[in-house]
C-alpha cells in the first residue's frame, strides 16, 4: 500500500524500479536468506497502548526482569569499564545529532574524528585510519576484500581460531568473489603450520584470537605471505596495543578491529564500531572504501579546517560504480573511542593492559588443569574444558554467576578484564571446583 511519508511507495514507481533492476518483485531481494528463516505472515505485535502511563507500567516491569550477576561473558562484547566521561561527551546534542553535514556547520565533529583517527593511528603504528565501519567484522570483511582487490586476487587463508559468527559474516560477505580457505590451529592453540601459493590475496590472522591466545608467528606469517605476493591482514582488539606489539611491528599491511572496548557498553550486545588501518600507501589507501579524515589549513593563516580526504575513491563519488557501497558510519563510537584514548593515554593504556594480563593469567592458574592451551600467552580470554559445558554453565547461572560462553559441549570461553577481582575470580573458581 502506498503510504505519504515513504519514498517509492506507490505501486506505479515501485513497478518501474523493479523493471529497471530486472526482478519481478522484492521477495527475489531476499533469495540469499534461507527460507526457515525468513517471516512469511505479519509481525504477532499486541495491541498498542492508548496511555502513557501503561508503556511506562509495562516497560517497568520487564526492567525488572533483570538481574545482577558476576559476569565472565566476553567473545566478542567485552565487559571493560566506561568511564563516566565518554558517556558525558558522545551524549552532547552537537555530536548525538549531527548524521552528516560539511565542516562549517558539524559543530567539531570532524575535529573529533580527526582526532580519533590520530590517536589510533599512534595506537597501531599505522598512518591511515577509516572512519568507523559499522562493527568489526564488517571491518574484517572489508580489509580482506581490499587485499583482494589491490592483489587481483580472490583467495583468502583465515585463521580457524576465529568466531563462528564472524565467520559466517565473512563467509556471507566475500560470498560473491572471494574464497576461503581455514588454516589448522596448532595445540597451543596458535595459527598451524601452511603453505600457500601466487594465487593468494592474504592471509587473515587475529590476535588475540578466538581463545585469548596471543599469536606470536606473526613475523612468520608476514614474510610467507609477501614472499608470494599477498598481504598480511590482522585482527586485533586495540585495548591490547598497550602490552602486545601492534600488528604494523611484525610486518601486517593492513589491521582491523572493533572498538568496543574502548569506552563503550556491552548494553545488550554492544555499542560497536570497526577500524581499518594501513600505512600510507597510495594504492593500498586507494582501496580503503569509508571515509578518512584529515586536516588542513584554511584561507586564514593559523587556522585549520577538517574533512574528507581522497574522496574521489568513494562511493560518495563514484556512486553505482564504487569499489564498495559507504553506508552510514559509526562516528559517534569513533568520538567516544577518541575521547577514551585522549583519557587512558600512553601510561594509561600501558597499565590497563598489564592489570588485564595479570588477573587472566591469575584465572587461568586458579581453574588449573582444566584450562586449555595453558602454556600460551593469554590477553583476556581463555578456554577451560569440562565434561559438560551447558550443565557447568547452568549451575553458575544458580549460583549468581555467568561463567562464560559455550563453544562446543565440552569447551567454556572465559573472559577475564580489569572490572574483575581477585575476590570476583576466587569466587568463579571455587563455583567451578563446586560443581565439577
Amino acid at each position: 500500500m502506498t503510504h505519504p511519508y515513504i519514498p517509492n511507495a506507490e505501486p506505479g514507481v515501485r513497478a518501474r524500479m523493479l523493471a529497471e533492476i530486472g526482478v519481478d518483485s522484492v521477495e527475489e531481494f531476499y533469495a540469499d536468506i534461507p527460507a526457515g528463516l525468513r517471516l512469511a505472515r505479519p509481525l504477532d505485535l499486541p495491541a498498542p497502548f492508548t496511555a502513557e502511563q501503561d508503556l511506562v507500567r509495562h516497560m517497568r516491569g520487564l526492567f525488572a526482569k533483570n538481574v545482577e550477576a558476576l559476569s565472565f561473558l566476553g567473545h566478542g562484547t567485552y565487559p571493560h569499564y566506561v568511564p563516566a566521561v565518554c558517556d558525558e561527551v558522545n551524549t552532547r546534542s552537537e555530536f548525538l545529532t549531527a548524521y552528516a553535514g560539511e565542516p562549517y556547520e558539524d559543530h567539531g565533529r570532524f575535529q573529533s574524528l580527526f582526532e580519533y583517527v590520530s590517536q589510533m593511528g599512534e595506537l597501531l603504528e599505522m598512518d591511515v585510519v577509516n572512519v568507523p565501519t559499522y562493527d568489526g567484522y564488517q571491518a574484517a570483511g572489508t580489509a580482506i576484500r581490499m587485499a583482494c582487490r589491490y592483489t587481483g586476487r580472490g583467495k583468502v587463508l583465515v585463521t580457524s581460531a576465529i568466531n563462528r559468527d564472524k565467520l559466517s559474516k565473512l563467509r556471507d560477505f566475500l560470498s560473491h568473489d572471494t574464497e576461503i580457505e581455514l588454516a589448522p590451529v596448532k595445540d597451543n592453540g596458535e595459527f598451524g603450520d601452511v603453505e600457500i601459493d601466487d594465487s593468494y590475496a592474504a592471509i587473515y590472522l587475529e590476535t588475540p584470537n578466538l581463545y585469548g591466545v596471543v599469536e606470536t608467528r606473526g613475523r612468520e606469517l608476514a614474510e610467507l605471505a609477501h614472499a608470494h605476493g599477498a598481504l598480511l591482514v590482522v585482527g586485533t582488539d586495540p585495548i591490547s596495543l598497550g602490552v602486545l606489539a601492534p600488528p604494523a611491528a611484525y610486518g601486517a599491511d593492513i589491521a582491523c578491529g572493533d572498538i568496543q572496548s574502548l569506552g563503550m557498553h556491552q548494553s545488550y550486545g554492544g555499542g560497536h564500531a570497526g577500524y581499518i588501518a594501513t600505512q600510507d600507501h597510495e594504492p593500498l589507501v586507494a582501496e580503503f572504501p569509508s571515509r578518512l579524515f584529515g586536516i588542513a589549513p584554511t584561507a586564514v593563516e593559523g587556522e585549520y579546517g577538517f574533512g574528507d580526504v581522497y574522496y574521489d575513491r568513494t562511493s560518495f563519488a563514484h556512486r553505482e560504480e564504487g569499489k564498495e557501497w559507504v553506508g552510514t558510519a559509526a562516528a559517534l563510537w569513533g568520538i567516544t573511542a577518541g575521547v577514551y584514548l585522549a583519557l587512558m593515554g600512553p601510561e594509561g593504556m600501558r597499565e590497563l593492559g598489564e592489570t588485564i594480563l595479570a588477573r587472566t593469567r591469575y584465572a587461568m592458574d586458579a581453574l588449573g588443569s582444566i584450562v586449555k592451551h595453558a602454556g600460551a600467552i593469554h590477553f583476556r580470554e581463555f578456554a577451560i574444558e569440562v565434561p559438560d559445558a551447558a550443565g557447568l554453565l547452568a549451575g553458575l547461572r544458580e549460583r549468581g554467576i555467568f561463567g562464560g560462553v559455550q563453544l562446543d559441549e565440552r569447551t567454556v570461553l572465559v573472559c577475564v578484564t580489569e572490572r574483575h577481582s581477585i575476590a570476583d575470580i576466587d569466587r568463579l573458581a571455587a563455583a567451578i571446583k563446586e560443581i565439577l
